[in-house]
């Protein structure tokens, strides 16, 4: 996607492109580092892992309960934010430890420095935006002030969501597995509690057990899914240390549907007789030497110029 000033322009953010929230959340939350998607395939079952993931997060049983409850959805954003916090660093290192039996992880801290980073960024955005607007309501004359602030936080943070949920804070630069791991077990975290004190928010028992578990178990079997796929075509395996995998290029992007054909081949431009400028056959007039009259002397009919029939009149006299 290109343009002028104020679009999105091969992966950087321009003075324009700062201003909406989806070109902003890509250059922060994708960045260049962050391995691209090797299988078509696994790239979709993403996006339905991703959308369960959403579900398990926010917590769409408050729709069906009444209406939609806006503060729970906020205290829903901030136990996301905890967990997140705290499982991803741990599910990690218990992953570290696994590889450590089989070689040296030492070469994995630049990938998992980054990854760090873009988790305690997307968290603390997160945070940020919950506490302005919970703070907005009261906030009188600066909801003036806060208003644009927070509808372009909500649009970051929504857009930021996706990306993350996707390449879970670029894991898939220590381990390809690692973002589908992550995924279901952030998922059954947000679970949790619903499960263990039995809190079916007002529904019935099978709508119950639908939304709660619902979620998670799909979760789950997109990521079984991904990583089968991942294993079974590109021999990529969670428990397999990451050194030992093969180095995988992403495909090419595939060309729009209306592309142009490509154009005709052309031959180099210049003289194709050789070096020098100017008429390729002699300097000058091509029909003999020196410029002007073509011929050496002259009128070829006969003597000087003028009246080509000798003195006078051609018929006598």
């Amino acid at each position: 996607m290109a343009g002028s000033q104020g679009s999105w322009t091969g992966g950087a953010l321009t003075a324009g492109s700062l201003w909406k929230p989806k070109y902003a959340a890509r250059a922060v939350f994708h960045p260049a580092w962050i391995p691209e998607s090797v299988d078509p395939a696994v790239e979709q079952l993403k996006k339905i892992r991703l959308i369960a993931g959403t579900v398990a997060a926010i917590g769409v049983y408050t729709f069906v309960e009444g209406g939609f409850a806006f503060d729970e959805m906020l205290e829903n954003m901030l136990t996301a934010s905890v967990v997140l916090l705290l499982i991803t660093p741990l599910t990690v290192g218990i992953m570290l430890f696994v590889w450590r039996r089989r070689g040296s992880v030492s070469g994995l801290k630049p990938s998992l420095f980054n990854s760090l980073k873009l988790l305690l960024l997307f968290v603390g955005t997160i945070v940020l935006t919950v506490v302005l607007l919970q703070s907005a309501g009261g906030a009188g004359f600066f909801i003036l002030v806060l208003g644009p602030a927070v509808l372009w936080l909500i649009g970051f943070v929504a857009r930021g969501a996706w990306h993350v949920g996707a390449n879970f804070f670029g894991t898939a630069g220590v381990h390809r597995c690692l973002p589908p791991l992550l995924a279901a077990v952030t998922s059954w975290l947000m679970a949790l509690p619903d499960l263990l004190t039995g809190d079916l928010h007002g529904l019935s028992l099978g709508m119950g057990v639908l939304f709660i578990l619902g979620a998670p178990l799909t979760v789950t079997g997109i990521a079984l899914l991904e990583m089968r796929r991942l294993e079974q075509r590109y021999g990529i395996r969670l428990a397999a240390h990451p050194a030992t995998h093969p180095h995988l290029t992403p495909p090419p992007p595939p060309m729009p549907p209306n592309a142009p054909p490509a154009p005709p081949y052309l031959p180099p431009q210049g003289n194709p007789y050789g070096p020098g400028t100017g008429q390729p056959y002699h300097p000058g007039n091509p029909y003999g030497p020196g410029a002007g009259q073509p011929y050496p002397h002259g009128n070829p009919y006969g003597p000087s110029a003028g009246n080509p029939y000798n003195q006078g009149n051609p018929y006598g006299h």
